[in-house]
């Protein structure tokens, strides 16, 4: 028995990414609103999410605002882009994250070079994939493709 994969169409792999990163952004503003109410951060940075400058400190309420947003949004999203992509949560997590690099990098004009920052995104990716992932097997098993082993 061959293994049959389906290919998405292109526009909808373009319509499934466009709201994976608009929801991306939408929570991710959420998120940081709500950190910003809880921490009594006075003001809050329309350019936020990009913001990789900001001085990795406990002390710096701003620099907390931003790491807590960003772990959270990136599970968050692991687990509503279930909503929206099946079990495709790994592809669109790589994806989101990507432009998301490429966006700080256009936003701020320059490419984000601070190990901290990319701790933090590699760390927000994996329990996005991570989450994401195992919440697709658990709603969608039954659409799983579980490859024939006897014939090896």
């Amino acid at each position: 028995m061959a293994l049959q994969v389906r290919v998405a169409p292109s526009k909808v792999v373009l319509r499934n990414l466009l709201l994976c990163v608009i929801l991306f952004y939408t929570v991710y503003y959420v998120v940081l609103s709500t950190g910003c109410v809880v921490l009594k951060v006075d003001e809050l940075d329309v350019l936020a999410p990009f913001d990789f400058k900001t001085n990795p400190s406990w002390l710096n309420t701003n620099y907390k605002v931003l790491l807590v947003s960003t772990e959270v949004t990136y599970f968050v999203c692991g687990l509503l882009f279930v909503l929206v992509v099946e079990e495709w949560v790994w592809d669109y997590a790589i994806s989101v994250t990507i432009l998301h690099v490429a966006v700080t990098s256009t936003v701020m004009l320059e490419f984000p070079l601070t190990s901290h920052w990319w701790a933090a995104l590699g760390s927000g990716l994996i329990s996005m994939v991570c989450g994401g992932q195992l919440l697709a097997c658990y709603l969608f098993k039954d659409n799983l493709i579980y490859p024939e082993l006897d014939d090896f």
